[in-house]
């Protein structure tokens, strides 16, 4: 006979240590989801679920790469259950990418003549004071800021 599937979840150990923070982050995520998008560019909507999507994956990385308060475990189990994005962090382990808001800024396809976003250019080489990203509303993540 095959084996029954549950949708019963085991946390880890430590899990209530940050549960309380990963849910009202997740609060915050529903709550922007179903924002209305009246007077907002079409670009500018999406901007508040990519700051918490960032915000949620930061956590994560500095209580288990930074801070070394959660175990190896329950980090695995945040990147699985997507508590935290798997790819974002592993960019942020590689010199250069240390502050990088999104993975859309870093990909040539998705920008002119297939460079990066603006937003990764040093704040001191720029003409322009103030700049936005289009994709997330990153005003600069260059690691060299």
């Amino acid at each position: 006979m095959p084996k029954i599937k549950t949708n019963r979840v085991k946390y880890p150990e430590g899990w209530e240590l940050i549960e309380p923070t990963l849910r009202e982050l997740q609060a915050k995520m529903r709550e922007a989801e179903n924002d209305t998008h009246d007077g907002k560019r079409k670009c500018e909507t999406l901007w508040p679920i990519f700051k918490i999507a960032h915000q949620k994956s930061r956590y994560v990385f500095d209580l288990y790469h930074r801070r070394k308060e959660i175990s190896k475990e329950l980090f695995e189990f945040c990147l699985d259950q997507g508590y935290a994005d798997r790819n974002l962090i592993a960019k942020w382990k590689k010199p250069g990418y240390e502050r990088l808001c999104c993975l859309r800024c870093i990909q040539p396809r998705d920008h002119n003549f297939a460079t990066t976003c603006v937003c990764r250019v040093p704040k001191h080489l720029r003409e322009e004071k103030v700049i936005e990203c289009v994709h997330c509303g990153c005003r600069g993540c260059a690691s060299g800021d």
